[in-house]
């Protein structure tokens, strides 16, 4: 992360270097810089930002995955007692109306349990899906701030040679390159 901080200071100070020259090309190529510098700091914002969501959305789907086994395991708990209050029930007796009641009251309930349970799995899934989406942006996020990131470096490179074209048309391609992928990843 240093080094990020240094590099950047770094071709601050040769564009300051070249807007002072009084080279219009060098000028152009120290706004460039400036403008790449700002696209790149645009895309690594994002970036940050959909690691954040991502993990945030990862987090969500494990706790309700686990609400979703707290829940299949109340519905376990109370299919186990209504097959206890069927064996009740199924002995015969005075109380083996109670006993069927209560095992009818069971099913009922470990019913509206296994609704609950389906109803947090599938919530689980979605938070899944929406962190793959995040992840995907931010790794297309991740290659656009490394090209805007080279085509500021390149960009350099034409002041530090006194002018040379060839690197500031290169670091024009990568940003526009850098550009696009960052667009591409909410596409």
């Amino acid at each position: 992360m240093e080094n990020d901080t240094t590099e950047a200071f770094e071709h601050t100070e040769h564009a300051e270097h070249a807007a002072h020259s009084g080279n219009a090309f060098l000028s152009r190529v120290a706004v460039s810089i400036a403008v790449l510098a700002v696209l790149a700091a645009g895309a690594g914002s994002l970036e940050t930002m959909e690691s954040g969501a991502a993990t945030a959305a990862r987090t969500e789907a494990v706790f309700l995955q686990n609400k979703a086994t707290d829940n299949w395991n109340f519905f376990e708990a109370k299919s186990l007692k209504k097959n206890m209050y069927d064996i009740a029930a199924a002995q015969g007796g005075a109380t083996a109306g109670e006993w069927q009641a209560q095992a009818q009251r069971n099913e009922t309930e470990s019913q509206d349990i296994q609704r609950v349970a389906k109803d947090f799995e599938g919530k689980s899934d979605e938070a899944l899906q929406q962190a793959g989406t995040h992840e995907k942006r931010h790794h297309r996020l991740t290659i656009a701030a490394t090209f805007l990131h080279i085509a500021i470096a390149i960009a350099t490179i034409a002041i530090i040679t006194g002018g040379r074209r060839w690197p500031w048309y290169t670091s024009l391609m990568l940003g526009i390159v850098g550009t696009v992928v960052a667009g591409t990843a909410y596409l």
